[in-house]
Formats: structure tokens, C-alpha cells, sequence
């Protein structure tokens, strides 16, 4: 019997699986659906992942989403921690960049001109070291051409696949549209599924270069267990709801 389902829910249950076979490393999800993928995959994919609780605490189980209780807290998780294990690779971050281009540059800093931009973002801030250090997957909420840019990021905040002598770690990539990687060839976008809301048109629309078709196959839907999980234990307040508007 089919479940009913929504856009952020495929979402969260496609990212969670980029841990999958990663062991124990650091599990790190920026922003809302991200860090419900973590939990999921906590549970369903990788029990061996470590995770934090968004500050400075290690914790075993994922804390749910807008439930005022403390979390169970198994250690620290300092600054100078976090730098060794990101520095040693042992981190998978799933990241929001606002802008990206074909060379997979990310731009977490600035919109515009960097003399006088439109809009000023975080700034480059650890970025260009991370992107060669540990593995960093991507979730965009809003597939647009404002994100998948034609021609170059406006600041190029990491390393892209046109440089000489490094390449970025990049896994995957999950948009509201659909699920793509960076595998093509010579390092390009590549489409892996669409989701059954969208469409082949509907992706090749809103990107702004050309990319590489493996699979034209509908992403797969949500179990039971999946949805199951993330309504009752992880976001029982349905904070997911407000990320993608659906």
C-alpha cells in the first residue's frame, strides 16, 4: 500500500542514506532537513555515526526537533575536536550552499559584486578546507537557476573541479527536483532520479548549465518505518514542513 508523503520527506530519506557505509565518522547536517537526515540515518543506516547536538555536546541518539528536553549527552565536542576530525577526514557534512556552478564551486559568502555585493552571507569562513578534507553531500531546497548558476559562483567560497593539483570531496547532491552527483564525465553534474513531483524539463529549466542524464528513474518513495520515524521521533512538530514550500 502506498504512503502519503511529501517533497521534504524524499528528501530527508535520500540524504540520510549518503552515510550509509561511511562508519563511525562525525555526521554533520547544516540546517533543518539535513539534521533530521542525520537522525534517520543514525537509525535506519548507520548506527555507528557520531553526531552532535548543534553546540558543543556529542550524543548518541538524535535529539528530537522542537522538544525542550535536555539531550542525552555522551561527551564533548569542542571546537579544537571538531578540527581534528575534519582535518583528519573523519567528517560528512551535508551542506546548503546558495549558489553552485559546473565546476561544483560553492558559495556560501556573498550575492554580487564582492566590492559592494547585493547580499552578504556567512563569508568563506573554514569552506576552501573542508571541501578537500572530508566529503561534503549537498541539499538545496529551491532548484533554480539562481542556484545552479551559468558561468561562476559570485564568490567562489571551495575548491571546484578546475583546479590543478586538488579535487573537492563531494557526494551526493538532493534538490527538491530530483537526486544528482558529481561523477559525470570530467567531474560534471549528473542526474541519478528524478522525484515523481518533477520532471526532466522541469530540472533542465531551472539549472543553469549543462549536465549529464545516468538515470531518468523516479527517486524511490519513503517506507513506512521512514516516515514513521521522522513524524514521531525526530520532527513530531513538523518543523520540515517550512523548509520546502509544497
Amino acid at each position: 500500500m502506498a504512503h502519503q508523503f511529501t517533497i521534504s520527506e524524499v528528501c530527508i530519506c535520500e540524504a540520510a542514506k549518503v552515510w550509509k557505509d561511511d562508519g563511525e565518522i562525525l555526521a554533520t547536517g547544516i540546517g533543518l532537513l539535513p539534521r533530521i537526515a542525520v537522525g534517520l540515518a543514525k537509525k535506519l543506516h548507520n548506527p555507528d555515526l557520531m553526531m552532535t547536538d548543534g553546540e558543543a555536546f556529542l550524543i548518541d541518539q538524535p535529539h528530537p526537533l522542537g522538544v525542550g528536553a535536555e539531550p542525552c549527552v555522551d561527551g564533548y565536542m569542542t571546537y579544537s575536536r571538531v578540527f581534528d576530525v575534519l582535518w583528519s577526514g573523519a567528517r560528512h557534512a551535508m551542506v546548503t550552499p546558495t549558489q553552485i556552478d559546473k565546476y561544483a564551486h560553492l558559495n556560501i559568502s556573498s550575492i554580487g559584486n564582492y566590492a559592494q555585493p547585493k547580499v552578504q552571507l556567512l563569508g568563506v569562513r573554514g569552506f576552501p578546507g573542508n571541501s578537500i578534507s572530508h566529503r561534503n553531500s549537498i541539499f538545496i531546497p529551491n532548484h533554480s537557476k539562481k542556484v545552479f548558476v551559468e558561468g561562476s559562483v559570485d564568490m567562489v567560497s571551495s575548491v571546484g573541479f578546475d583546479a590543478d593539483d586538488v579535487e573537492p570531496l563531494i557526494g551526493k547532491v538532493i534538490t527538491n527536483l530530483g537526486i544528482f552527483d558529481y561523477q559525470g564525465n570530467k567531474n560534471t553534474l549528473r542526474l541519478l532520479s528524478i522525484h515523481s513531483t518533477s520532471s526532466l524539463d522541469e530540472i533542465r529549466d531551472n539549472t543553469g548549465f549543462d549536465f549529464e542524464i545516468f538515470s531518468t528513474d523516479e527517486t524511490t518513495n519513503p517506507t513506512k518505518d521512514e516516515l514513521d520515524i521522522i513524524r514521531n521521533e525526530l520532527d513530531p512538530n513538523n518543523l520540515r514542513s517550512s523548509v520546502i514550500g509544497e
